[in-house]
């Protein structure tokens, strides 16, 4: 079967290949390979909307494919729950990561938070090619470093430290997040329905 990733995340991506290369049958492609492929805005209220935003607009090219696309973002609690919907673009529409990190850290240090527990929060929409829509949503919850540490992954990878552990993401490595992450958690729901609905795809 072809699976379309609506994203144009590359790390992301990465994630999912390392996932689902252990399933021969299944073909990844992305957005990326779409010509002449223009994103919609992600102006969602809610990670739920932006997810199907994502996913609507490639399955509207591959209307005869599974297409799944997801929105995930870092909630902490003494930030009522920012930057949430907007983690990507949370210094700004086009903030690089390391700004994002840094603002996140200068705003824990301003309103000088009493707690530094967060959780990552994922949405996954999936369209069969029956046009069904499957939601799966999962969370990882942890904790906020006060410093940067790893180099590995993305996003705020480096200041989060997953809880039970240690180390932050960016320290743990791809290894891990493929077992444990918010977005692995969702993916792994979505595998399952699918060998419930075509066993034969994994046979």
């Amino acid at each position: 079967m072809d699976l379309w990733i609506a994203t144009g995340n590359k790390g992301k991506l990465e994630e999912y290949k390392l996932t689902l290369n252990k399933y021969p049958t299944v073909r990844l492609f992305s957005q990326a390979d779409l010509p002449s492929f223009t994103p919609r805005p992600e102006n969602g209220a809610t990670f739920l909307d932006n997810a199907r935003i994502k996913t609507k607009s490639v399955k509207a090219m591959k209307a005869a494919e599974y297409v799944l696309g997801e929105d995930s973002g870092l909630e902490v609690e003494g930030l009522n729950n920012l930057p949430g919907v907007h983690s990507a673009r949370y210094a700004g529409p086009h903030a690089r990561d390391s700004e994002n990190v840094a603002k996140l850290l200068k705003m824990m240090q301003i309103r000088n938070v009493a707690t530094r527990a967060a959780q990552f929060k994922c949405t996954t929409v999936v369209y069969t090619p029956e046009n069904e829509e499957w939601i799966f949503e999962s969370v990882m919850k942890g904790t906020i470093s006060p410093k940067v540490s790893g180099l590995m992954g993305f996003g705020y990878d480096p200041v989060f430290i997953p809880e039970g552990e240690t180390q932050t993401l960016a320290e743990l490595g791809p290894g891990y997040k493929i077992q444990k992450s918010h977005r692995a958690l969702a993916l792994n729901q979505f595998i399952n329905k699918l060998k419930e609905k075509n066993p034969e795809i994994f046979s």
